[in-house]
């Protein structure tokens, strides 16, 4: 079984386990235990441990309905959680009963009140293991079976409204024709291919995430995911070796779907982007391009890191280099792909690195926690590790060529889909920087910002939008002042609910349009008042007066509903800081503040409002 080669390794891992108390250890300390490329065995060791943790973790609820045995794949799936500072609570439903257990509204999937719900379908149970000589049959059974499974993911998503996760068939059925297997609609290992083909388009089509277990199996081999005889003793498809993997592929669609997903690599660039030391070789004397099996593969390297930054992956460098130095092979280089312009933040000094990962954190107004730091010294990776443990750091092996495939095997940056914003945004940061180191002339503030010709265009929630709206309201974490989560289903929802209003706002300036970079969704609070029940922006636009031009679009689509008064919330976590102050700085009157901290606002929409003149109101319907 392929391993989890990207976490580092530790020999001491066992006596450090041993050295915890057998029961009632601390969550830390057994998380920090999960940071590693633990096989099956370590798996089960520490989610024993597991169960008796002292301390509290935020709660993921995962049900699985599956056709065969899973528990075997349990351990894995805590233990990913545990590695995200989750803990996880699961339901499945008896042997074979996932049908039931989705189409009997009072079952118990339903009270368990699953925040995602995962369908583990095996091949047998999808297509049989008899081959079909009619081929018309043959068709007709594969396009059944995805209606009948398609309409299950409905009613869980009606009935719930969570994230549904479908895993892609394995092709566990040998070939009884050879190579022209795809000629013959009626064999098993045929109509695995053509179910999962249809699964995707149907998953597609109702929004439901698709666990790609057949293009794991395509790089891994079958031999590490199933094992017949298990099969036939246990109804076991995916061996238990494979559940380290398993629970990590899962945990990722997860956290894609709750929007914490990483945003931003970090690359070293001596012997990481390149060959050699850029300072003492010079730029003819590095390792880049053809003429070596080397320098060819730092292209590689760098060719996927162009494609990370062209999907919406954020590129920064960090290196130890005097900054002229560091810049030349962007600037002069023939083979370098990565140019300064694919650079959002570049720094190159010759400060510690956990010290310049924090200053580019601050520079793209991102959580250093939405960072990867990619660098082929352990040493530096270690010190990085240690001093800014929510940095991930993958380890590297040491042959470049090898670099991209750890990098996918870890899937840092795994989404549920690419919007528009997405593959905009490497530009829109560096807009942004431009912005910020002052390249625009102005004698002042105000004629900096009038210079921008900014527009914030709004309107209200749509079809259009929507998919950009559910992404902010997941992975928005500072400027956002309830923190409030929202699924697909729930947000579609408000489209229709005339007790919701729900604006998306979008900032266009000279620079660059910045897509949709706010979300207010209102509530109807009765007597005359809306609740501001979320507003979230995204922080790369601050500093600009966005704020109080929101704020005006807002109070005027209450007003033409009716609504005479606003009241806001804030609900501090750990990231939201920045916010405390926003209703006050908006001439919001304090109203209450609970034993949790929340503080509420009120803003009689009668009174004069502050006015953002920098920025041009434009609404579209």
């Amino acid at each position: 079984m392929r391993e989890l080669s990207w976490l580092p390794s530790d020999t001491e891992w066992k006596a450090r386990l041993a050295g915890l108390p057998k029961a009632g250890a601390g969550v830390d300390a057994l998380q920090a235990l999960a940071c590693h490329a633990l096989d099956f065995v370590q798996t089960s060791q520490l989610d024993r441990r597991l169960a008796s943790a002292q301390g509290d973790l935020p709660v993921l609820r995962l049900a699985i309905l599956a056709s065969s045995t899973v528990e075997q794949l349990l351990p894995g799936l805590r233990i990913a959680a545990l590695r995200r500072g989750l803990r996880l609570e699961t339901y499945l439903p008896d042997f074979g009963q996932y049908r039931q257990a989705v189409l009997d509204p009072s079952s118990e999937l339903y009270r368990f009140a699953p925040h995602a719900v995962l369908f583990a379908i095996d091949a047998a149970a999808m297509v049989g293991t008899q081959f079909i000589a009619d081929a018309q049959a043959a068709r007709a059974l594969v396009e059944m079976r995805v209606g009948e499974i398609a309409t299950l993911w409905r009613a869980v998503k009606s009935a719930v409204g969570c994230q549904v996760i479908h895993q892609a068939l394995m092709p566990i059925f040998p070939r009884i024709i050879g190579a022209a297997e795809h000629r013959v609609a009626g064999s098993p290992a045929h109509m695995i291919e053509q179910a999962n083909i249809q699964l995707r388009a149907a998953a597609d089509a109702e929004g439901v995430d698709v666990l790609a277990l057949d293009e794991r199996v395509q790089l891994d081999g079958l031999g590490e995911w199933f094992a017949a005889p298990l099969w036939h003793r246990a109804k076991q498809e995916i061996t238990p070796a494979a559940g380290p993997f398993y629970g990590e592929l899962v945990l990722r669609l997860v956290d894609a779907g709750r929007g914490r997903s990483s945003k931003c690599i970090v690359l070293d660039l001596d012997n990481t982007l390149w060959g050699g030391v850029i300072g003492d070789d010079g730029l003819e004397g590095i390792e880049l391009g053809q003429g070596s099996a080397t320098g060819e593969a730092f292209v590689a390297f760098q060719n996927y890191v162009k494609s990370l930054a062209q999907r919406g992956v954020i590129v920064a460098v960090c290196s130890k280099n005097d900054e002229k130095n560091a810049l030349e092979p962007f600037e002069k280089h023939p083979d370098m792909v990565l140019r300064r312009d694919d650079v959002a933040a570049f720094v190159a000094n010759w400060d510690d690195k956990a010290t310049n990962i924090r200053r580019i954190a601050s520079m793209l107004n991102i959580g250093v926690d939405s960072l990867v730091f990619v660098d082929d010294n352990p040493f530096e990776r270690n010190i990085v590790r240690r001093e800014l443990p929510m940095v991930k750091v993958p380890e590297l092996p040491e042959d470049p060529a090898l670099w991209p495939e750890r990098l996918a095997d870890a899937s840092y940056f795994e989404t549920r889909e690419v919007t528009a914003e997405d593959l905009a945004r490497g530009q829109l940061y560096q807009a942004t920087q431009a912005l910020r180191e002052g390249t625009v002339p102005a004698s002042d503030l105000k004629g900096y910002l009038e210079s921008l010709d900014m527009r914030l265009i709004h309107g209200r929630f749509d079809a259009v939008s929507m998919k950009r709206v559910t992404q902010l309201i997941n992975k928005t974490n500072q400027f956002n002042l309830t923190t409030r989560r929202y699924t697909d289903a729930e947000t579609a929802a408000m489209l229709t609910d005339p007790s919701v209003l729900g604006l998306h706002l979008r900032l266009v300036d000279r620079f660059a349009d910045h897509g949709i970079i706010g979300v207010i969704i209102g509530r109807d609070a009765g007597d005359g008042a809306l609740d501001i029940d979320t507003w979230l922006m995204s922080c790369r636009v601050l500093g600009r007066g966005v704020e109080l031009a929101s704020l005006a679009v807002l109070a005027a689509a209450a007003r033409n509903r009716g609504y005479t008064r606003l009241i806001g919330h804030y609900m501090p976590t750990a990231k939201n800081g920045m916010v405390r102050e926003h209703y006050p700085n908006l001439g919001f009157a304090a109203q209450s503040v609970d034993d949790g901290g929340v503080t509420s606002w009120v803003l009689e929409l009668a009174a004069e409002l502050p006015a953002a003149d920098a920025i041009q109101l434009e609404a579209v319907e």
